[in-house]
């Protein structure tokens, strides 16, 4: 254990005492620190750097049956100290909830002892001029890409963080880790002859920094991408085949994630309500929430209630097979608490190459990212809007833009009809390509 979350993990228990000592009758604790730092490159100059470092303790109380959480940036003692009996006495003014409680201390145990490798101290050893480097040569990688004449702005960044986690509850819970994140971005415009300017992005967000792709690449990619856009437009609307690019798969599965939730579950909101163990999706689809994926970007030894995380199906084959449920929801719900939100999801990956997939795309569009539109977890009725290509019997025709996918997500889903082998590492929903047939895609 490293000084430092020593340090937090005794800010933590004293939370803890000083909650007793006021009459609490138990009480959770997180403390943590975080730096942060970002470095932006623009057309050839610095535009910014910024740096920050953050230390708060989160502190939940329960007292006469009630239940409250407050959180303070000021740990000095003397301070502390009037913060947990100004967060006693506001609890007790609140109403009581029988299902406001710590989790049981059974679901503690098992917690993982590997090493998920979340954490590179390398990182904290990144000097300025590094961060600048790797910025300055990712925009040169933009600007020397196939197309770079058409640009009209270049922006790009490195950014890493580093956050040390650590949690007591009054019950017998204590737990640290730390995690830390490193990321390379570019995002590029271009000039259309129409006077519009598209634009597109390219990133990679990895754990250790030895992960990070060559910022040549990331910039070229970005280029080569924002020179697709020029000339999108509108084509006509129907009913067609729509390969999702691995990507942009995960905002579209974001929407079919947030409604297993319990909040949505418990109030009603959601369309997977009482839906548990029967078919909602194609068979072709498998997905999981791994929080012990090594080198995950959501991976994490416990929860934020201090419950063991463990690897969990939500679908199995098309089969909806579990929900996200802290202890207060699934208190609420009648059921075995769970994990309160999401980690890594990761879509069971196919055989088939993106190249395979879009071979079957006779005619419909290939979506390359998701611009806005709604998606309503009640009903699951949604219309988003998307950018990408035309295709015809297999090849790329035109860019495309303006134009929406619509439909029911317990109807949707069952359109899918193959999933590639292209899983996109650099996001906490990882996916590979998803083909769907019968979609309906609005345009002019």
């Amino acid at each position: 254990m490293s000084i430092e979350e020593n340090e937090l993990l005794g800010a933590a228990r004293d939370a803890i005492a000083l909650a007793k000592k006021h009459g609490a009758s138990a009480a959770s604790a997180y403390s943590s620190k975080t730096r942060e730092v970002e470095t932006t490159w623009r057309d050839g100059k610095l535009e910014k750097i910024a740096e920050a470092t953050t230390r708060s303790i989160s502190l939940g109380v329960f007292a006469d049956g009630r239940w409250g959480s407050m959180t303070t940036s000021d740990l000095r003692p003397a301070a502390l100290d009037r913060f947990v009996d100004d967060a006693v006495a506001m609890v007790r003014a609140l109403a009581k909830d029988p299902h406001r409680k710590l989790p049981d201390p059974s679901l503690y145990a098992g917690r993982t002892t590997a090493d998920l490798e979340i954490f590179d101290a390398s990182v904290a050893d990144l000097t300025t001029d590094a961060r600048l480097l790797r910025a300055k040569a990712t925009e040169e990688g933009a600007r020397t890409a196939r197309g770079a004449d058409r640009i009209a702005s270049v922006t790009t960044s490195m950014s890493d963080s580093a956050t040390t986690h650590a949690r007591v509850a009054s019950n017998g819970f204590e737990g640290t880790y730390r995690t830390g994140t490193v990321s390379t971005e570019a995002e590029v415009s271009v000039k259309d002859a129409d006077g519009r300017r598209p634009e597109d992005w390219s990133a990679a967000s990895v754990r250790r920094l030895a992960d990070l792709p060559d910022p040549l690449a990331v910039g070229r990619d970005a280029t080569e991408r924002a020179v697709a856009r020029l000339g999108a437009k509108k084509v006509g609307s129907g009913s067609m085949t729509v390969l999702v690019e691995a990507r942009a798969a995960g905002a579209l599965l974001r929407h079919l994630i947030g409604p297993l939730q319990g909040a949505q579950l418990q109030q009603k909101e959601s369309f997977f309500d009482g839906k548990l163990g029967a078919t909602v999706t194609s068979r072709v689809l498998t997905l999981t929430d791994d929080p012990l994926l090594v080198r995950g970007l959501a991976s994490r030894p416990f929860d934020g209630e201090g419950m063991a995380t463990k690897t969990r199906p939500l679908v199995e084959s098309g089969v909806l097979r579990g929900y996200f449920l802290d202890v207060y929801y699934a208190s609420k719900l009648g059921m075995a608490p769970t994990s309160g939100r999401p980690t890594n999801v990761v879509v069971k990956a196919g055989t088939r190459s993106p190249a395979s997939l879009l071979a079957d795309v006779k005619d419909g569009i290939v979506v390359t990212g998701f611009l806005g539109g709604n998606s309503n977890s009640t009903t699951g009725v949604f219309s988003l809007g998307v950018s990408g290509f035309r295709v015809v019997r297999g090849v790329k025709t035109e860019p495309i833009a303006e134009m929406n996918i619509a439909g029911n997500h317990l109807d949707f889903w069952k359109r899918l009809v193959a999933v590639g082998d292209d899983t996109y590492r650099y996001s906490t929903t990882r996916s590979p390509s998803l083909l769907f047939e019968g979609v309906s895609v609005a345009g002019k």
